[in-house]
C-alpha cells in the first residue's frame, strides 16, 4: 500500500487514538483499494456491503428509490470521509439502499471480519467507534433539523458553507434532493450566490 495511506489513517483514526506501529501494520494490511468508474453502482439495495470504505478520491451517493422510481440521497462521501452501505454492513443483512460512485472514485475497503478483527486485536479501536457514532449522530440530528425548521435558502446556505468543494461538481439533481428541494429551487438559488 503506498506510503501516502499513513497519513490518511491518521488523519482518518488518528483524530481519536494514537496509532502504533502494529496498528498502522494491520490497516494497511486489511484495506484493500477498490477502484470504481463514475455511474457505477458500488452496493446495491438488496445486496449486501462487504466493506467498510474510506474515500481516497471522487464522490458517491447513498439513496433509496421512492415510489415515483426517483433517487432519494441520504448522503454523500468524498475525499477523506468514510462510505458504504452502513445499514447493511453493521447487521450483516440486505441494505435498504444504492450506493453509487457518482464520479471516479478509489477507496480503500476492510471487510466485516477484517473490522471485527481489528477491534478485538486494537480495543482502542473502541474509543474511536464511540466518538465515529458520536460524529454521525450529531451530524444527523442536525440534519434533520436543517430539513424541518431551515427554510430553502437557508438550507442551501448552510450545505455550501460545508460542503467540500467536489460535492459542487456533481449534477446539481442529487444535491437538491438532499436538501429536499426541487433542481429549479436548487438552481435559482445556486445563481443567487454566482
Amino acid at each position: 500500500m503506498e506510503l501516502d495511506h499513513q497519513k490518511f489513517f491518521d488523519s482518518f483514526f488518528g483524530k481519536h487514538i494514537s496509532l502504533n506501529p502494529a496498528m498502522l501494520d494491520f490497516l494497511h494490511d486489511h484495506f484493500k483499494v477498490r477502484a470504481f468508474k463514475a455511474r457505477e453502482i458500488i452496493t446495491e439495495s438488496g445486496g449486501y456491503e462487504r466493506y467498510f470504505y474510506l474515500v481516497l478520491s471522487g464522490v458517491q451517493a447513498i439513496y433509496l428509490i421512492n415510489d415515483k422510481g426517483e433517487k432519494v440521497i441520504f448522503g454523500f462521501s468524498f475525499n477523506g470521509s468514510p462510505s458504504g452501505a452502513f445499514d447493511s454492513f453493521i447487521r450483516q443483512e440486505p441494505s435498504n439502499f444504492f450506493l453509487e460512485a457518482l464520479s471516479p472514485s478509489k477507496m480503500i475497503g476492510i471487510t466485516r471480519q477484517d473490522f471485527d478483527l481489528l477491534f478485538e486485536k486494537f480495543p482502542e479501536f473502541y474509543v474511536w467507534r464511540a466518538h465515529f457514532m458520536e460524529d454521525i449522530l450529531l451530524g444527523r440530528l442536525s440534519r434533520e433539523v436543517e430539513l424541518s425548521t431551515y427554510s430553502a435558502k437557508k438550507r442551501f446556505d448552510a450545505f455550501v458553507q460545508r460542503c467540500p468543494p467536489e460535492l459542487l461538481e456533481i449534477p446539481q439533481k442529487y444535491l437538491a434532493s438532499y436538501l429536499n428541494m426541487t433542481p429549479e429551487t436548487f438552481s435559482r438559488l445556486r445563481g443567487l450566490k454566482d
